[in-house]
């Protein structure tokens, strides 16, 4: 994994970056990104994330933002998000969006955008 700052108008961002095959595949791997980013806003682009992530009966979106709710953070997932088919997850998207902690967004302007 590698992580740039990256500074904005609502403050630091650890922009993460993983390697090769790495992903956030548990709420273990999640902590152990956490405790290398020296921000509070974190972000990452979806593909960081397993598959599962995306699949909420798989409960990993809900542990990790639960992370991220707990240990007062803020995440930003970085890609295309238009063609979501699941209404699951476009809802879960949307209200993510809506409360501006875990936010969904097509680029780091438009995730900042969306800081609260």
């Amino acid at each position: 994994m590698r992580i740039e700052i990256l500074e904005s108008n609502k403050g630091l961002l650890s922009r993460c970056f993983m390697e090769g095959e790495e992903s956030i595949g548990c709420a273990s791997d999640f902590l152990d990104l956490m405790a290398s980013c020296p921000s509070t806003t974190i972000v990452l682009d979806k593909n960081a994330l397993a598959a599962d992530f995306f699949k909420l009966r798989s409960g990993l979106a809900g542990e990790i933002l639960q992370k991220v709710s707990n240990y007062r953070r803020r995440l930003r997932i970085l890609g295309d998000y238009a063609g979501v088919e699941s209404p699951a997850l476009r809802d879960c998207i949307r209200e993510s969006n809506r409360t501006g902690q875990v936010v969904f967004a097509a680029d780091v302007a438009q995730g900042v955008q969306l800081l609260r």
